[in-house]
């Protein structure tokens, strides 16, 4: 259900913005969002895994407000990062 080191790597390498940028909200939104596919994915076998799901919901809810910071500073790089993302809004 965890992503592995070295996927959570190559997600910081591709939206990090300068070497070294782990808390940047695109580097966290990208990581949240392939914890969310691992964790959709999961349900599909697991239906009644109520606890996984509330998880599920928190972290939804945390990639919404990092999205909602990035497009109220900056809507063409929100723009772009859901459509990288292929996150639908």
């Amino acid at each position: 259900m965890s992503i592995t080191a070295e996927r959570k790597t190559a997600l910081i390498k591709e939206y990090a913005h300068k070497e070294g940028d782990t808390g940047s909200p695109e580097v966290q939104v990208a990581i949240l969002t392939e914890r969310i596919n691992n964790l959709t994915g999961h349900f599909k076998t697991h239906a009644k895994d109520n606890h996984s799901r509330r998880g599920l919901l928190k972290m939804v809810s945390q990639r919404r407000s990092l999205l909602d910071y990035v497009k109220k500073g900056d809507e063409a790089r929100y723009r772009t990062l859901i459509e990288k993302l292929g996150i639908r809004r």
